[in-house]
Order: C-alpha cells, then structure tokens, then sequence
C-alpha cells in the first residue's frame, strides 16, 4: 500500500481560503494537517483535517513561529508546508531553511517582490499587463500628488514585525486629506504607498505556474463584494480564459521567478482594460470556484512542490458560480438591491448550486464552528485571530 503523502497547512483560525486547500488536498488523497494559533480553529475543525497543531502568528524576531512549525512538522511527518495568508507564506519563505520540511512558496527574494506593491506594479508594466501608478508615499510624494488616492501598505509582512493585523488600503479625495493615514502606516512600521484610484469590476485569472505555464487556468469576475462597495468576492463566476490576459500573466510570472498557485487580481473599468491591482500566492477565499472549475488544481501544485513529475490540467470550465454565502447576506442587508427581502432572496437563489468557501452539507463543522463563535458572548470567546479582509475599504466612492 502507497503511503499517503503529508501536508500541513499553517495560518489563522479563521482563513477560509485554508479550509478549501485542506478540502482540495484530501479529496486529491493528501493527509492534512492544521496549525493555527488556536490549535485548529475554524479550518481545523473540517473533516479534511486529520491532524491539529499550535503554531504562533509569524511575529517578532519569528522564533516562537519557527519553533511551532517545526514541532508540528515533527510530530506529523510532513512532506510539504503551505502558508494560508500573505505573512504566513512570506514567514516560510523566510525561514524555510529552519523548517525541516519542503515549502510549497517560491524563494523568500521572489515572495517579497510579488508581495511589493511598488515592485510588482513596475513589474507588470514591463510584462504588458496595466497596473495604477504606485510610489512610496515620502514628503515629496505626497506634495506632488494631485487628486484622489488610495493608501496601502507597500507589503503586509516583513521579518520582524509585530503589529498584529493588517492595514487595510483607503482612499481619499487628496494627498492631505491622506496624511494621517500615512503617519498611522508609519507608526506601525509599515511602508506607506501611494496608488492612483481604478474604477472597475473585480476580476481574477488563477493557476499553477510551473515551467513557464499557467496550468489549470481559470478566469473568473465578482458581481457581488463584501466589504462593500469594494471588498472580496461574495459571488464570482467562471468565464472563458482570455488568452492575451493569459500570455501576459505567464510573461510577469515568468519574470518574477514565480513558481506555484497564483490568483492575478484585476479591476476592470467600462474601457475594458484590466489592471494588475494584487497577487495572492497562496490559499484565497474563492479556491473552492477554481478547484471546482479545474479539478487536481490544488493537488497539482502540491506534486510539482514535493518535485514529482506532473501533468497539464486544462483550462477551468465556465459557467461555475461561487458564494461566500456569509459574506453575501451582510451584503445585502447593506445594499438592499431592489429591498432588503428582494436581495436576500437572490443571494440564495446564487447560493443554490454554487461552490462555497465554508459551508458544504458533506463537511459541516467549520460553518457551526464559526456561528457558534458569533452566537457566544464575546466575553466567553477564547482567542481569536481574525484575518482582515483585502480590499479597499472606503466611506466615499471609490476605485
């Protein structure tokens, strides 16, 4: 009998994104193991998952995180080690001479500049793809700048850090108004960046990058954010592959020295242009939609990590939706497109059939796991580690 190959994913309690890769993985025949600063949390709690460990957020001088990853990996036996959100990817990266294991992320030199905001923006216009003009917000930048603009940190992870939450991006009518939002960045030895707004449509293009090609890929758009108006996918459904998006993802990711899985997101504007606005090289929210669209998506980037021979997958099938059934019901009950009970009515319309993040009827603990965390006191919860939503979050119009 062939023994199961060992995975272990690390990340908060809450990613959902970790829950589809754990789910992906075990359907594919992987053994799979969670390690959470909880001890399992939310994804831990899936049937997917058959082992549960301690492991500390990637904080600090990273010693406590190094010495959790190594003991889960000693005690599971893992072959491979994933990262479920930007820092925990970075982290391995990072460390991953320390681990004891093999890492499924890119060299720590490649991670960082596809992490760099104003890296991966000059990257991209090398490459062909458009990209919203993106520059380190000193004094001089921020006297120069005309009109709105949007805020972010230039990267959400760096060795050494201790804030212990990302800082959402914002945008404001002009540089002035930005100011403190950058003096809040700085405070918490963050690197501000400033972005020109891009109004447009949420989409992305996913896949395996692995000799040069995007194995499995799968294009995908966003009718429906949470936060709103701009936020993660709620709703997202596959579409055909555009084949010149496609070339020139393959020309950026090939210049980055990008191996692995890869959602390119994009926001496209009544132009028809899309522009490069982010890089999730790791578990998203929406996998499950992409796993669904190009089945072994997962499993495939598992096997080239470990260095086994893989095959190709084709491109993802169309038509597929997606529901971040949570997500959308807060959603609504903000927007209230055509009435509150007519838009609550239509997201279980497009939840029925759709891939979810959490919810499955065959797996259905994670969902109980996170509505009896809602339902309990707030004084009776145990220590959570959220994980902030990307997107821009903004009380005026934005990009």
């Amino acid at each position: 009998m062939v023994e199961r190959r060992r995975a272990l994913i690390v990340s908060t309690g809450r990613d959902r994104g970790a829950l589809a890769g754990a789910r992906a993985l075990r359907r594919s025949g992987w053994h799979v193991g969670i390690g959470t600063p909880e001890g399992g949390g939310m994804p831990g709690a899936s049937n997917a998952c058959s082992a549960r460990h301690v492991v500390p957020r990637p904080r600090g001088d990273g010693a406590a995180f190094v010495a959790g990853v190594r003991a889960a990996v000693a005690d599971g036996g893992y072959d491979l080690v994933f990262g479920g959100g930007d820092d925990w990817m970075a982290a391995l990266a990072t460390y991953r001479d320390a681990i004891g294991a093999r890492i499924a992320h890119p060299p720590v030199e490649v991670a960082q500049a596809a992490l760099d905001k104003v890296a991966l923006t000059e990257l991209a216009h090398r490459s062909g793809l458009a990209a919203p003009h993106t520059e380190a917000a000193d004094d001089a930048a921020l006297a120069a700048w005309d009109g709105p603009v949007v805020v972010k940190c230039r990267t959400h992870w760096a060795p050494g850090q201790t804030r212990p939450h990302r800082i959402d991006a914002r945008l404001f009518p002009d540089a002035r108004a930005a100011r403190e939002q950058v003096e809040r960045i700085r405070r918490a030895g963050g690197q501000p960046v400033l972005q020109t707004p891009v109004r447009g449509g949420l989409g992305a293009l996913v896949g395996v990058f692995h000799e040069g090609r995007l194995h499995g890929c799968v294009q995908q758009v966003s009718p429906r954010l949470w936060p709103t108006p701009y936020g993660a996918s709620a709703r997202a459904t596959t579409v055909p592959v555009d084949p010149s998006l496609r070339a020139r993802a393959e020309r950026l990711l090939g210049r980055l020295g990008w191996h692995g899985l890869v959602e390119l997101q994009f926001l496209t504007g009544d132009d028809g242009v899309p522009h490069l606005t982010d890089l999730n090289g790791r578990f998203y929210g929406s996998l499950a939609l992409a796993d669904a669209a190009s089945p072994g998506l997962v499993d495939l980037w598992a096997r080239a990590a470990v260095g086994e021979p893989v095959g190709s997958l084709p491109e993802g099938a169309p038509g597929l939706r997606y529901s971040w059934i949570a997500g959308d019901v807060r959603r609504a009950r903000t927007e209230r497109r055509g009435g509150v009970v007519a838009d609550l009515v239509d997201t279980m319309r497009w939840a029925h059939g759709a891939r979810h993040s959490v919810w499955d009827l065959r797996d259905p603990a994670p969902a109980w796991y996170l509505a009896s965390g809602r339902l309990r006191p707030a004084s009776r919860r145990g220590p959570v580690a959220g994980r902030a939503v990307s997107g821009l979050r903004s009380e005026q119009s934005a990009r």
